[in-house]
């Protein structure tokens, strides 16, 4: 069955991006048109989107929408720099043309406005999806809208909703003076529905209200149920177990394939194994650290942060520096782990080079010129870096977590089974050990070309996650129905 999907997101590559939200919105669809779906994408107009590059046009005639006592005039442009993908931009220059995407004061009012924009043009177009797919918090109101302010009307009550959660740590809390602002009726200020600790949660209103709600891995989905994972949204969760799924996110296999990546040293794949070395003694080259082909390369490629793991990965880095490893360290993020990766890396220049920026060209080279890669993350809703190391041949080291334990299954030398190296424990004992046994295995010549195979058979693309996402949009239309 082909369906009509309209994606909400509010951020999209190739139009801004400041997150792995962009990736997913920028991919999905596509996934999706490539199976036949009729999928079109809506996301503001933001100030940093490059005209020239999306080459935009007006759709239709402006649309007023409602948003509080006030009714605000919103331009809608279409584009097609997603091939085959119907992009609507949500064009409020009052609320969208700003320095950054989020952390305005009045983002609960800019994605209100978004949220209920695409509503009015659903209204007002001839085009009509089957489903709306939300994702986050800052399209959190759109399920709310429709059981609420759009109850009756004929044009969208037909319409399923499914909501994303990519990561449950953001979830857009606001002051209740905000029911007003956004155009909300205060009876929907109670434990069941939009009230948190005496606050207005955007995100709670889509667990609520939504037909079928998802996370971005299986294991996630699971974990969210319980009070360590769950943000204090434990309860609301658990009581939609039944309706909450896990799907793991995609990687867009074109962009990340080291037989064509332009920038790196040399391209390779599973049947040209040789070349991966020529990106390791590049990787030394650029990092300013000995080229010496024997020696194991560990890379990161990360947000440096406790979340990512940088605590417990401080603990070990010292150790780690006492063996004949070298370490290729990318990121930015919390000043004492700057301070920190600056520090060793000064003292240990021949083992360890930390560029403590954000460098596209330099990741795709430690995915490539790596041996392992590391990713202790406290917990990972589902990850990129794993899935891209396993498409370069680099050996991930991961936290079984979220869509780390999804993806990545511990080596066994005696079946020659698994990917990677795993372990269970948020402690640098429990990463040591996970690491000793990476360093173990490269010694013997025959399970490290093993693990090789392994890593580089797995299929991470996007097709398989949009045929998932179709089977639980065919549910959720069937649950709405009902």
């Amino acid at each position: 069955m082909k369906l009509s999907v309209l994606f909400c997101a509010s951020e999209a590559v190739p139009f801004a991006k400041t997150g792995g939200l962009a990736d997913v919105a920028g991919a999905l669809p596509q996934a999706l048109a490539h199976l036949g779906h009729d999928a079109r994408l809506a996301l503001p107009k933001y100030g940093a989107i490059d005209p020239k590059k999306i080459k935009s046009r007006k759709h239709g005639k402006p649309i007023s929408v409602p948003l509080g006592a006030d009714t605000v005039s919103v331009n809608i442009e279409t584009s097609d720099a997603i091939p085959g993908v119907v992009t609507y931009l949500i064009d409020s220059p009052q609320h969208f043309q700003r320095d950054g995407l989020y952390g305005q004061p009045d983002d609960a009012q800019r994605f209100a406005l978004f949220s209920r924009a695409v509503l009015e043009l659903v209204r007002r177009d001839d085009w009509k999806p089957d489903i709306i797919h939300g994702n986050d918090w800052q399209a959190g109101l759109i399920p709310v809208y429709l059981k609420t302010r759009y109850s009756e009307d004929a044009d969208l009550n037909s319409i399923a909703t499914l909501h994303t959660i990519h990561n449950l740590a953001y979830q857009g809390v606001f002051d209740t003076t905000v029911l007003d602002a956004v155009g909300l009726d205060h009876s929907l200020l109670t434990a069941d529905t939009l009230e948190f600790y005496g606050q207005v949660n955007f995100l709670k209103g889509a667990l609520v209200f939504a037909d079928l709600l998802n996370t971005v891995s299986k294991t996630y989905s699971r974990e969210i149920l319980s009070r360590e994972y769950g943000e204090r949204l434990e309860g609301v969760l658990s009581a939609r177990r039944e309706d909450l799924f896990g799907v793991l996110n995609g990687l867009d296999y074109d962009h990340w394939n080291p037989a064509t990546d332009s920038l790196i040293a040399a391209n390779y794949d599973a049947r040209r194994l040789d070349a991966k070395a020529a990106n390791k003694a590049a990787l030394q080259e650029r990092l300013g650290l000995p080229q010496r082909p024997e020696v194991p390369v560990f890379g990161l490629v990360s947000r440096l942060a406790g979340q990512k793991g940088l605590d417990i990965l401080a603990e070990v880095l010292p150790h780690l520096l006492h063996l004949d490893v070298q370490l290729a360290l990318l990121g930015t993020g919390e000043p004492q782990y700057h301070d920190l990766l600056s520090w060793l890396s000064e003292r240990n220049s021949t083992k360890m080079a930390a560029v403590l920026d954000f460098d596209n060209a330099l990741a795709h080279q430690i995915y490539a010129g790596s041996d392992f890669f590391l990713m202790p993350s406290r917990y990972e809703p589902c990850g990129l870096g794993q899935m891209i190391s396993l498409r370069y041949g680099t050996i991930p080291i991961v936290r079984s977590t979220g869509g780390l334990a999804d993806t990545v299954t511990e080596f066994d030398p005696n079946t020659g089974k698994g990917n990677g190296f795993s372990f269970q424990d948020h402690t640098s004992v429990a990463l040591l050990g996970a690491i000793a046994r990476g360093l173990l295995t490269m010694k013997s010549a025959a399970a490290w070309e093993r693990l090789l195979a392994n890593a580089f058979a797995c299929d991470f693309s996007w097709g398989r996650s949009a045929e998932a996402y179709t089977a639980l949009y065919q549910r959720a239309i069937k649950r709405h129905r009902s």
